[in-house]
Formats: C-alpha cells, sequence, structure tokens
C-alpha cells in the first residue's frame, strides 16, 4: 500500500511539529543530501512553457529511492482563485518500482524552498545579520521571512510588493511572531537600504529590474529567489558582476536563473560543494554574495523523503491501493475482474462481464 497526503495532511504534520521545528529538519534533510550530491542521478526539469505560464516535471534518484514533482508556474492564477505554483510528488522505490508516497507539494514547496534558502544563507551570509528585506510578499513571502527568522535570527524585516494588499497580508498573518519587527515600506529603496539579506521573491515571469547594482552594499547575502524560468530574472546583471554567485545544479540555473543574462564563462559555485566542505562559502565581510535560486528536484527529493519518514512517526495520511497488490502479479486482468467484485453482478444487470465494445 501507498502513504497518501493531502494539504489538510501537511498542516497537520506542521502543526504537530511546530513550523520552526519543520523547517529545521526540512533543511537538515535538503542539506544531508546535498552532501551527498554525486549519490544523485540528475537532470534539469522537463519543461513545457505557454504564454502564460509553465508546467514542469522535476525528476531525481539515488540507489535506494526515485523522486519526482509535477508542477505549473501560472503568474496569473490568482486572479482566476488559484495558486500561481501548484504541485504534487511521489517517491518510489528503485530496485522494484513501487510507489511508496503520492503527497501534495504545493504548501511543501513553499516550505522547501524556504528551508532551502535558509540552509544557504547560513554559509553565505554575514553571520550577524538580523535585517531582511523581503521584495515580493506573496505566497511564498510568509515561509521566508519565518525561515530567516527561526533559523538565522532575523529580528527585522522590511517588506515591499506593488501590490499593498499583498504586504497587508503578510503583515496581517505574522502578527504574533514574537521578536520579528515587520516593517512596511513605500519602495524597494526603502526595504534594502541598510538590509544584511535581500530575498526577491516576485512572481511575474519577465526580465525584471528588482535590484540594482546601487541597491546592493558592500557585505549583503541576495536570495534571489523569483527568477525561475527562462526569460525571468529580478537582478541587473551588473550585480552579478560584482558579487560570488552560488547555484543548485548549474546546467538548469544557465537555462532559468538569474546567470541566463551571463555569457557562458560566467564562473559560478555550486552550493553543494560548500556544504559538503570542498570550496569556501562568504570568503570576507564585505564581500556580496547571491545565491541564484531557481529550485532543484533534489529539494524535493528531501522533502519527500522527509514527509515519508515524518508522516509514518506521527501517522499522519492514509494508505490506499495505488497499483494492484493482491494475487497472481502476472493475472492483472483477474485483479481487475476481484477489484470489482464490490459492484452490482453482470447477471443482475444482463451485461457481459468485462464486455470490450464491438466484441460479440
Amino acid at each position: 500500500m501507498a502513504l497518501m497526503l493531502t494539504t489538510t495532511d501537511i498542516s497537520t504534520l506542521v502543526g504537530r511539529m511546530t513550523l520552526r521545528g519543520a523547517l529545521d529538519l526540512l533543511s537538515r534533510y535538503i542539506q544531508e543530501d546535498f552532501i551527498r550530491w554525486e549519490s544523485f542521478e540528475k537532470t534539469a526539469r522537463l519543461a513545457s512553457h505557454s504564454r502564460v505560464g509553465v508546467i514542469e516535471l522535476m525528476p531525481t534518484a539515488d540507489a535506494d529511492r526515485y523522486s519526482f514533482k509535477f508542477v505549473n508556474g501560472h503568474p496569473l492564477n490568482p486572479s482566476q482563485g488559484l495558486p500561481t505554483v501548484m504541485a504534487f510528488g511521489a517517491l518510489a522505490e528503485v530496485g522494484t518500482g513501487r510507489p511508496l508516497l503520492l503527497s501534495e507539494l504545493t504548501l511543501t514547496t513553499a516550505l522547501r524552498t524556504a528551508a532551502t534558502s535558509a540552509m544557504a544563507a547560513r554559509v553565505l551570509a554575514r553571520s550577524d545579520a538580523h535585517v531582511m528585506a523581503l521584495i515580493g510578499n506573496g505566497a511564498q513571502s510568509e515561509f521566508q521571512a519565518l525561515a530567516f527568522h527561526h533559523l538565522l535570527g532575523i529580528d527585522v524585516l522590511r517588506v515591499y510588493d506593488v501590490d499593498p494588499e499583498a504586504t497587508r497580508k503578510l503583515v496581517r498573518n505574522l502578527a504574533g511572531i514574537r521578536g520579528l519587527d515587520i516593517q512596511p515600506v513605500r519602495s524597494v529603496r526603502e526595504a534594502v537600504a541598510g538590509a544584511d539579506i535581500i530575498t526577491t521573491a516576485t512572481a511575474d515571469k519577465a526580465n525584471a529590474l528588482i535590484l540594482t547594482p546601487e541597491m546592493v552594499q558592500p557585505g549583503v547575502h541576495v536570495n534571489a529567489v523569483g527568477g525561475d524560468c527562462p526569460g525571468k530574472t529580478e537582478l541587473h546583471a551588473d550585480i552579478l558582476l560584482q558579487a560570488t554567485t552560488f547555484v543548485e545544479f548549474e546546467p538548469q540555473s544557465r537555462v532559468e536563473g538569474e546567470i541566463q543574462q551571463m555569457p557562458a564563462d560566467y564562473a559560478v559555485v555550486p552550493l553543494w560543494e560548500v556544504l559538503a566542505g570542498r570550496r569556501p562559502g562568504r570568503r570576507s565581510r564585505g564581500e556580496i554574495t547571491v545565491f541564484d535560486s531557481v529550485g532543484f528536484a533534489l529539494e524535493d527529493f528531501s522533502a519527500l523523503r522527509f514527509l515519508w519518514d515524518q508522516a509514518r512517526a506521527l501517522r499522519i495520511g492514509r494508505s490506499f491501493e495505488l497499483v494492484p497488490e493482491a494475487g497472481d502479479p502476472k493475472d492483472l486482468f483477474g485483479a481487475m475482474q476481484r477489484l470489482d467484485e464490490g459492484r452490482v453482478s453482470p447477471a443482475e444487470t444482463g451485461e457481459a462481464a468485462l464486455a470490450c465494445p464491438h466484441e460479440a
């Protein structure tokens, strides 16, 4: 039997663990898997682009487990009452192909993106950072804010969005968080003034200029979350020329990330090498660092592994028969007949059992 986790199940799991506990443990799962980067099969996501958005499949596997995520990105969805990003995913055994877990990943993607941002900032931001500018106050913003507050000690949050209602929503949702001073501001420039960390999480599918070079002072860490597909960026290219840029899976980031603006020989540092101790992270107090975060399948693998472990430990979710599990594994037709036994019998309806069209 496979395990199914719904959005309600994920909310229950986070509530039982507390959001702080869930983000902390999830970030550790992600870091563990990044450190064993070379154990994984890796490929850029498979994307189907349209004029209004993108639908993607994100697969990866190690020697024991295989995972994939189905995810979309449609910036106009909120006008139709739908989230910009929606996702689900699966975890399976490599040795047999048996599906273990089918889970919602919309809420989970926001959690894992925030956990990944905090994980990267541990090695890329200054250790005394306490002020963060958060540009883009949509669906991901509260998760980013709380990950940096709970896991890195950010206590001042300057927030800005072109939609004032998005900012009011964020302030309302985070009003009860102790020790977090939330300061709504009227411009990007006002938000970033004096910030130690700048997180950009905008949704428009466009080459935008959210940050320009004069806004980014020495010593700042930029957590660039919103640029995550071809033709979608948030940073002026000259910022990247001044910074050391860290990426997840370089072949994917070259196409989808902020570095799609740069020539092919623009140097980047794989984040996994920093986490594994092979390369340095921040090298000086005045260095500008950029985490060009596009989201990689390994993070979803870690998230599904986290959900599989925690849901079973907390007895959350329900088992269901995703594939036939009883009888002769070579008799698939017979399995279908047995599984249909609970319905009205053919004798009662006068119909032939499992009749096919055009068969006499």
